[in-house]
């Protein structure tokens, strides 16, 4: 194999979405003022010619995340809160599970027992869904 080509099998080729989203930081970063527009437009042309992420990398590498916007976090946290009631109900799923073993085992319907750390987990969900948050509690 040619020298040339072995070097370059780590980096990692970049898509048009990863071109956007430094393009994204950078504009950020200007209106922020972090940089300024002679800056701004030579990093953002160096990131449409990028390639690889490496390349990329160093373009947004002195500069700070952004913050994410209300609308953003929001998104966020729904789709984690949802996640949350996927793990709730697999947990139901397992529990009623072995309360139907255990019960099919000794021939006799017990009570449901999954009914309680089931309800308590549902409540604790809940109460995150309707509990007002911070609006400083967004920004980590």
């Amino acid at each position: 194999m040619d020298d040339r080509y072995e070097s370059a099998l780590p980096a990692v080729r970049v898509s048009d979405r990863d071109r956007d989203d430094v393009l994204a930081v950078l504009a950020a970063a200007l209106a922020e003022g972090r940089i300024d527009p002679h800056e701004h437009e030579t990093r953002s042309q160096r990131a449409l010619r990028a390639r690889t992420a490496d390349e990329l990398a160093v373009l947004t590498s002195d500069l700070p995340a952004p913050v994410p916007t209300r609308a953003e976090q929001d998104l966020k946290d729904l789709k984690e809160w949802l996640a949350e009631w996927r793990y709730w109900l697999g947990g139901a799923v397992i529990m009623s599970g072995i309360w139907g073993a255990s019960c099919a085992q000794k021939g006799d319907l017990t009570s449901f027992w999954p009914l309680t750390p089931l309800g308590v987990w549902a409540a604790v969900l809940i109460a995150i869904a309707i509990w007002p948050r911070d609006a400083d509690s967004t920004r980590e």
